[in-house]
């Protein structure tokens, strides 16, 4: 029996409303990180981070993995990166590890080697594309499904086991 080990997160355009932000494709392209500064959250985050702190109750571990912006800087992924994380950080988000990776990375690769072979993660993330290619467990389209309520449910089900 397989058993979710990890979530994996996104987080612009799944937990953080980059794409809202007025300009944002040029400030990433002048390599100004205030867009990742000042994104809205797309989700109840107080809710949020109840539920995920009880997964990680549980031991289900809470990974962000998010792409720096296309060509960028060494200068400008560190500050891409500091950004994230305050963000993160603002809205007390309980993350174990955090993995800002190149624009286009394999996801899996980033988290592939800490799970084992009876051992699932499950992939949160707005991008089709990453979706159709992960194949380390569960994907969900926050998009289409609302990621507080498909986390409460989860962690019923653990909480029932």
């Amino acid at each position: 029996m397989t058993k979710v080990r990890m979530i994996v997160w996104d987080m612009d355009g799944t937990m953080a409303d980059l794409y809202g932000v007025d300009g944002w494709l040029e400030m990433l392209r002048e390599e100004n990180p205030l867009p990742y500064e000042i994104a809205k959250p797309m989700w109840d985050m107080e809710r949020l981070v109840n539920v995920l702190r009880g997964l990680q109750d549980f031991g289900i571990e809470q990974r962000i993995v998010t792409w720096l912006s296309m060509e960028s800087s060494e200068e400008y992924k560190t500050e891409t990166r500091r950004a994230k994380r305050e963000w993160l950080e603002q809205f007390d988000f309980p993350y174990d590890h955090f993995h800002g990776v190149q624009y286009g990375a394999t996801k899996a690769d980033s988290v592939r080697k800490f799970l084992a072979d009876d051992e699932t993660a499950i992939l949160i993330d707005d991008n089709g594309k990453v979706r159709k290619g992960w194949h380390l467990g569960e994907t969900v389209d926050p998009t289409e499904v609302d990621i507080v309520d498909f986390l409460e449910a989860l962690l019923e089900s653990l909480i029932e086991e």
